[in-house]
C-alpha cells in the first residue's frame, strides 16, 4: 500500500500538462490542460491571466485557495512555469499537484501517485529538472499506448482522440477533476481508494 500524503496547510499549485497552440488542442498529450480546466469550470476559474510562462486562474477550489496554471512554454520546458510559480508563492513541491497524460494507463482510467520517475514524458522530466525535489502529487490520465507496437508514440500523443474514445474521454476529464478535488480534501490513499476503482465507460 502507498504512504499516505495531505497537503501542506495554504495555498495549492494545481498544474495541467499539454502544449499551448491550436494544432494541440484536444491531442493525447493536452489532457492534462482539459482536466484543469474542467476543474475550473466547476469551481468558476478563469485560467486567463498570464504569469510564468503561464495561462494562470486562481481561487477556491474544495474549500483550498489555488492557482491553477497550464504552461505555455511546450511540454519539454513545463517546468519552467512551475519552479517560478513556486518562487513566487514561497511553495515547496509537496503544495502541487500535476496533471498528465500517460500512456502506460488504458484510456480513461485515473491513477494518483506521489513522486515516482518521469517515465519518459517530458514534462515530468523539465519538472524533475527544475523543483528541487520530484515529491509532488500526480493525477495521471490514462491515454492507452499506440495499437501497433511498433507504431511511433511521440505522433500517437500529439494525435486527437478517436471518435469511439469519446465517452471515455468524457469519463477521464471528469473523473480527472474530481480526483484533484479529493486530493485537496481528503488526502493521497482516501483519494485513491474512490478514483482507482472507477471503471471507463466500454
Amino acid at each position: 500500500m502507498s504512504k499516505d500524503a495531505k497537503l501542506p496547510d495554504g495555498r495549492v499549485l494545481i498544474v495541467g500538462l499539454g502544449n499551448p497552440g491550436a494544432e494541440y488542442d484536444r491531442t493525447r498529450h493536452n489532457i492534462g490542460f482539459r482536466v484543469v480546466e474542467a476543474l475550473a469550470d466547476r469551481w468558476q476559474l478563469a485560467i486567463r491571466d498570464r504569469q510564468f510562462k503561464a495561462l494562470v486562474g486562481a481561487g477556491t477550489v474544495a474549500g483550498r485557495q489555488c492557482v491553477v496554471i497550464e504552461p505555455q512554454t511546450y511540454m519539454n520546458l513545463s517546468g519552467q512555469s512551475v519552479s517560478q510559480a513556486l518562487s513566487f508563492y514561497k511553495l515547496t513541491p509537496a503544495s502541487v499537484i500535476v496533471a498528465h497524460d500517460d500512456i502506460d494507463l488504458p484510456i480513461g482510467r485515473v491513477r494518483l501517485k506521489l513522486g515516482g520517475g518521469h517515465g519518459g514524458h517530458n514534462g515530468l522530466r523539465s519538472l524533475d529538472q527544475q523543483l528541487p525535489t520530484n515529491a509532488y502529487l500526480r493525477v495521471r490520465l490514462g491515454v492507452g499506448r499506440p495499437p501497433h507496437p511498433a507504431a511511433d508514440v511521440a505522433a500517437w500523443v500529439l494525435g486527437r482522440f478517436g471518435a469511439s474514445e469519446q465517452r471515455a474521454v468524457d469519463h477521464l476529464t471528469e473523473v480527472g477533476a474530481e480526483a484533484i478535488e479529493r486530493l485537496l480534501r481528503d488526502g493521497l490513499l482516501a483519494a485513491q481508494g474512490v478514483v482507482h476503482p472507477l471503471e471507463p465507460p466500454r
